[in-house]
This record gives structure tokens, C-alpha cells and sequence, in this order.
């Protein structure tokens, strides 16, 4: 197919990995990055952001129309963008383009996170929308959606891989690590871990400053935020490699758990139906529920490295044997697109 592909795309965002996927698929890309369409000025960034309205805007959809009746895509994917109008889907469907949704977070969750205001308006006039939960396939049909597909996240398999053979402990200056932001209770948590074990957080530096006390932030954070080589090599030098539920986006699993896998990784999550359904407890990962499960499981996989490679590796063979990278999970979305298309088709 020949895709119109618009998302906010730099090295480090996880939309360029599907937007890499689809061209591995054989798929030929036509990138739009959103980031381009963003004011440079950060007050008004925040506001356009908030309101989803504004010249900004006009001109993302006013491109991507212009884009679309030259180039003739078949599909247009927009990856995690709040700014598509309903007359500019309207449009493209006139045109024979099918509409995908790509959306991992959670615009009907307890955070009330802003910015969804437009997104929220476009959702029945999507041909196809991409969630990574159960209750929001029903929440998107309450909402007029004409189709929804449950789609986890993914690894990318040319960032996320594994160590070269022979890495051990000596390798390895990270004991209890997690990479992340500090959502929900998770500064509190890992504060009273460093009590006892040995910490290290990495991630955005102003959100976890205003999460942790300065003595833990002192204690706890180092190496700033860390993306693509350093990510993997910070799950390559942890001995045990932290994932937490975010509870307050209501999800079922975490991206973050199958990048750890993917990377060889010793993966120790919160214990969830979703990450029950996906890795093996004790066997392909190891889970926790609570405080006192999470210390006692640190206990008991700390000091066992034979155990911790053990697993790890089962963890790994899973992912791959399953389908836990971008080229499965992206390929599934490619098929019920070109279902739709093919429906489309039939009807014109």
C-alpha cells in the first residue's frame, strides 16, 4: 500500500518505529511529521495544544489534504495525533482513502489529561481506530467508532535486542532499575526500596526532582533520560529491570514490558491479567501486586544471576515467538486496514 503517515516523528518517539515497520511490511511511507506544525514559542505551544485549534492546525489538515489528493494514498495513519478535524476525514474518505487511529493513550481514563478536545470529535468519522485496551473497544463504539482493533504495544527489534553472549553481573552497575516517569505512587515506592536495595531511576529529570525529595532524587536518579542505544544498554546493565502499571491510564500492560523483554532483559512487572496472558509467571517473567510481594521478589531474584538468565532468556523467546515486536503487531493493523479498504472499494 502507499501510506500517509502522520505522527510526531524524532528518534526517540516510538511512532517512528511503526513508520519503520510499515516499510520493512514492503508498504511505501509518506511521512508527515506533526512536530514541523508545532509553534516554537512554548506558551502558545501549550494553549494550541489544550484548545487543538488554531493556524497550526489549519495548515496540518490543510497539508495533509493537499498531500492526499497528489499522492493518492490508499491509507492515511495518523499515530497518536489529536488534530485531525472530522471534515478533513471526511474528505479523505471521499477521496478513497481509508482512516486509522493509532492511540495507546487512554482518552477516556481517570487522568483527564488535556488536549483531546478535536480527537474526541473525530472518532466516528475514523475508518478504523487502534487502542490497547479491552474496555476501550467499548468505549469507542459508545463514542460512534466504526471500527476498533486491540492491538498491544510493541518492541522495535532493531533498537530492543539482546546482549552480546558471555554478558553477566560483572557487566551490570544497575541492581533495581527502572527507566520511566513517576506516575501514580512510583516515587514513593521506589524510595522505600532504596531503603533496603540498591536504586536507580532514569527518565525526565523536572518530573522526577518534583516526585522524589531532594535527598532521594540525590540518592535515586541518574543518566537523564535515556532513549534508543542507552535504553537498551541501561536494560542490559540492570539486574533487575522495574514495570509498573500506569493505574491512572487504566491499562491492562506496559510498552515498556516487552522492550525489556526484547532486550534480554529480567523483567520483574506488576502483576496484571494482560502481562499474565502474555509472559509465563516465574518462568518467562516475574510479577508482583504490593509493596511487600515487590521487596520479597527483589529478595529473592537479587542475588540468584543464574535465575535472573534463566528467565530472561524465556522472557526473550517469547517475545519472539509471539509477536511482541512492531513488524507482528503493525502487520496485524496493516490487515484489518486492507479489509477495510477492499470494503470501501466494494461499495464505491
Amino acid at each position: 500500500m502507499k501510506i500517509l503517515y502522520a505522527a510526531g516523528l524524532s528518534p526517540n518517539d516510538s511512532s517512528l518505529y511503526r513508520l519503520w515497520a510499515l516499510e520493512r511490511l514492503g508498504h511505501q511511507v509518506i511521512p508527515i511529521n506533526a512536530y514541523e506544525y508545532e509553534s516554537k514559542n512554548p506558551l502558545v505551544r501549550k494553549v494550541i495544544f489544550r484548545l487543538s485549534a488554531g493556524p497550526h492546525v489549519d495548515r496540518l489538515n490543510r497539508d495533509l489534504l493537499r498531500l492526499a489528493e497528489v499522492e493518492k494514498p490508499d491509507l492515511l495513519w495518523a499515530d497518536k495525533l489529536l488534530w485531525m478535524r472530522p471534515a478533513t476525514l471526511d474528505r479523505l474518505r471521499a477521496l478513497g482513502v481509508a482512516t486509522v487511529s493509532y492511540m495507546i493513550d487512554n482518552p477516556f481514563g481517570t487522568r483527564q489529561d488535556p488536549g483531546w478536545r478535536l480527537y474526541m470529535k473525530s472518532i466516528p468519522h475514523y475508518d478504523l481506530h487502534v487502542v490497547q485496551r479491552d474496555k476501550n473497544i467499548a468505549d469507542y463504539k459508545a463514542r460512534g467508532a466504526r471500527d476498533v482493533i486491540k492491538i498491544q504495544t510493541a518492541y522495535e527489534p532493531t533498537i530492543h535486542f539482546p546482549p552480546a553472549a558471555g554478558w553477566s553481573d560483572k557487566d551490570r552497575n544497575r541492581d533495581v532499575s527502572f527507566v520511566g516517569t513517576p506516575y501514580d505512587d512510583r516515587a514513593e515506592t521506589l524510595t522505600r526500596l532504596s531503603s533496603e536495595f540498591g536504586v536507580v531511576i532514569s527518565g525526565n529529570q523536572r518530573a522526577w526532582q518534583r516526585a522524589l525529595s531532594p535527598e532521594a532524587f540525590s540518592k535515586l536518579y541518574r543518566e537523564g533520560e535515556l532513549y534508543q542505544q542507552q535504553y537498551r544498554e541501561a536494560i542490559w546493565r540492570s539486574k533487575i529491570n522495574l514495570s509498573f502499571i500506569t493505574h491512572s491510564n487504566q491499562d491492562e500492560f506496559v510498552h515498556k514490558s516487552f522492550e525489556i523483554a526484547g532486550c534480554g532483559g529480567f523483567l520483574l512487572a506488576e502483576r496484571s491479567a494482560g502481562h499474565m496472558a502474555r509472559f509465563k509467571e516465574d518462568e518467562e517473567a516475574v510479577f508482583f501486586t504490593g509493596f511487600d510481594e515487590l521487596e520479597a521478589k527483589i529478595r529473592r531474584y537479587l542475588p540468584d544471576e543464574a535465575a535472573r538468565t534463566r528467565i530472561a532468556a524465556a522472557g526473550y523467546a517469547r517475545g519472539v515467538r509471539d509477536g511482541y515486536h512492531n513488524d507482528r503487531q503493525v502487520g496485524l493493523i496493516v490487515e484489518r486496514a486492507e479489509s477495510i479498504l477492499r470494503h470501501l472499494a466494494a461499495t464505491k
